[in-house]
Order: C-alpha cells, then sequence, then structure tokens
C-alpha cells in the first residue's frame, strides 16, 4: 500500500488537497492493515485521515528548499520508464 503515496512536496504546481488527503488515506490504511475503516472503526477511521491530512498540509507548507520544483509530466516519465524496465 505505501508504495501508492508519493512525494508531494517541490512540485509545480504545488499537490492539491485531493492529492494530500489520498496520501494519508494510503497512511492511515497502512497502519491499521483495513483498507477502509468497518462501521464500527468508521469514525476513528476518518477522524485520522483528517488529522493527517491537516498535518501533512502544514508540513508541506512549511518546508523551504533551494532546489528547483520538479515537473509532474517528467517525474511522470521517469516513472514510466523505471516501471518498464522493471516489468517489460
Amino acid at each position: 500500500m505505501c508504495r501508492n503515496i508519493k512525494t508531494l512536496f517541490n512540485f509545480e504546481p504545488p499537490a492539491t488537497d485531493d492529492e494530500v488527503r489520498s496520501a494519508a488515506i494510503q497512511f492511515v490504511r497502512k497502519l491499521s492493515g483495513f483498507t477502509r475503516g468497518s462501521a464500527a472503526n468508521e469514525a476513528a477511521f476518518e477522524r485520522a485521515v483528517e488529522a493527517i491530512t491537516e498535518v501533512s498540509t502544514e508540513l508541506l507548507a512549511s518546508l523551504t528548499t533551494s532546489a528547483q520544483p520538479k515537473d509532474r509530466e517528467a517525474e511522470a516519465e521517469k516513472a514510466r520508464a523505471r516501471t518498464q524496465a522493471r516489468f517489460g
């Protein structure tokens, strides 16, 4: 599951709220071992996703770097090339 969490810092354009939330969902899924919260745990699961989304957004906003922002399409192309080399 964690392989689906992508780096979100230092991209142009910046990460969207949906991308940050998706990463938070993947993180909570990994920690809990559940794909989604059961009816009994749904509220706790959702609270965790919201809290991690909020903290992640704050983190991304506070980070600094002198590196040039990465191009999303160029990074996606590199990932496709790695996948092609790995799986043929």
